[in-house]
């Protein structure tokens, strides 16, 4: 199997809470960033009849590669031990050198049905194009994100962002240039502006670039996690997640990076 096979018939095994399968795909010692599962693969078996009991399903939206890395955009549905009834994730898996299943990241957050720009949190392209310039679409998306969301060069953002045509999925931002204008004047005046401090990790495959940040937002430490597509040079559209980072009832102690 390729590994993105391997990786959506792990997520396909925890679903229907299929140990045998499990145990053939992954580590013992499988590393679980997720903070609120146990990390190990024994441990992480033993929660999944949650799931079962409450009917979770998981629709897969988008899955890229980039080396060793298999990186998802995702829907949950009946996720109400996850947080809500519907829930939309960014999930990260590593296989190591022998095709197993060895890390897991993710980030989740509730799902929003009425959005400011009328888009969903993943609607739009999933097809890829352009792999001969992943590198340089990473190295773009890094760049957008320290210039811009850092705070290093602001005045660069028509520098990575199409002013001709922008689409927004974050549910509280308009479309264009202009949607992000004004989250910005709004997020400021309220004193309460996105501050990402550090770039932590950034996978990429041709024209979509995921990258996962850490920084404060609402008094709290959070994750983003930020997927751009990128085309001619231009960040064209933009999914994103953010959730805080919890200091308590943690089931592990790997934190949320550690990449």
């Amino acid at each position: 199997m390729s590994n993105k096979e391997i990786v959506g018939t792990f997520l396909g095994a925890v679903l229907k809470n299929d140990p045998a399968t499990m145990r053939k795909l992954a580590n013992a010692d499988y590393i679980q960033h997720n903070p609120f599962l146990p990390t190990g693969l024994e441990p992480f078996i033993q929660v999944l009849p949650v799931l079962r009991e409450n009917e979770t399903t998981a629709e897969n939206i988008r899955m890229y590669q980039d080396g060793n890395y298999v990186f998802m955009h995702n829907i949950w549905r009946n996720a109400q031990p996850f947080g809500a009834d519907e829930m939309v994730s960014f999930d990260i898996i590593r296989l190591d050198e022998n095709g197993k299943v060895a890390e897991h990241w993710d980030a989740m957050t509730p799902l929003v049905t009425e959005t400011v720009n009328g888009r969903t949190q993943t609607d739009g392209p999933t097809v890829v194009q352009d792999l001969d310039k992943t590198e340089t679409n990473k190295a773009l998306a890094k760049a957008l994100v320290e210039d811009v969301l850092m705070g290093k060069n602001p005045n660069k953002i028509t520098d990575y962002i199409s002013a001709e045509m922008y689409h927004q999925h974050n549910p509280g931002i308009k479309d264009g240039l202009q949607g992000i204008v004004e989250a910005v004047e709004y997020l400021t005046s309220q004193n309460n502006m996105f501050q990402y401090t550090k770039v932590h990790k950034v996978l990429g495959e041709g024209n979509f670039v995921l990258t996962v940040s850490e920084g404060k937002w609402n008094n709290t430490n959070n994750v983003f996690y930020d997927l751009f597509r990128i085309d001619n040079g231009k960040v064209v559209e933009h999914w994103d997640v953010i959730q805080p980072i919890p200091t308590e009832g943690l089931a592990n102690e790997n934190g949320m990076f550690g990449f």
